[in-house]
């Protein structure tokens, strides 16, 4: 639930293992975020019609390595702030433009939902949680 005077977000999920993307519709729920559903690959996402505040994005999908391309689409299109959940964060060759860190797989509920709660506060560094790994972009 999420404590009175917090928000709760509607939150995207761009993963393709089953019992992960159950995992994280779980704690987003138990967390009192609205999840807009889960999709595993580019193809379901390009039908996604409502605007997610956060989308947690895996890399390698059903189709391949196109979470990148993914988060980058859902940013441009949306504006939704990315959290990469991912064990392979130096395959994030271009970082989406509101990406604002990764989670290392395996996650905790603790970390899914502290990253959240960063996006919702605005993303102040002196707040970012431990569990949210900053991202490198290129100059």
């Amino acid at each position: 639930m999420v404590p009175l005077g917090e928000r709760s977000a509607k939150v995207l999920i761009v993963e393709d293992e089953f019992l992960l993307a159950l995992q994280l519709e779980n704690i987003l729920a138990d967390g009192g975020h609205a999840v807009l559903g889960t999709y595993p690959d580019a193809a379901s996402v390009a039908l996604l019609g409502e605007a997610p505040d956060v989308a947690l994005v895996d890399l390698n999908l059903r189709d391949g390595l196109t979470g990148p391309a993914i988060a980058r689409e859902i940013a441009v299109k949306f504006g939704a702030r990315v959290i990469y959940v991912t064990a392979n964060p130096g395959q994030i060759d271009q970082p989406a433009p509101t990406a604002v860190g990764i989670v290392q797989k395996p996650f905790s509920r603790e970390g899914i939902l502290s990253a959240v709660a960063y996006v919702l506060a605005g993303c102040p560094e002196s707040a970012r949680p431990r569990e949210l790994e900053a991202l490198r972009r290129a100059e």
